[in-house]
């Protein structure tokens, strides 16, 4: 599982734009959100570079978490 900050992540419907946005690309990848901390967690086979850009393009970008 990899973790992204999402600083733009606030509310229920940046949750479900990101979630759509995710599952469009890789229907079996798995998220968890915690909008407090505005993280991310995805298990996808999709690269870091093609999630970063698939939340850039929904209007989220996100920077990886180590």
């Amino acid at each position: 599982m990899r973790r992204f900050h999402v600083p733009d992540m606030s509310c229920g419907h940046c949750k479900a734009v990101i979630e759509k946005a995710v599952l469009t690309a890789d229907g079996q990848a798995q998220l968890a959100f915690d909008l407090d901390a505005h993280e991310v967690r995805i298990t996808s086979e999709i690269t870091d570079h093609e999630l970063l850009a698939i939340l850039a393009k929904e209007g989220y970008p996100a920077t990886i978490l180590v």
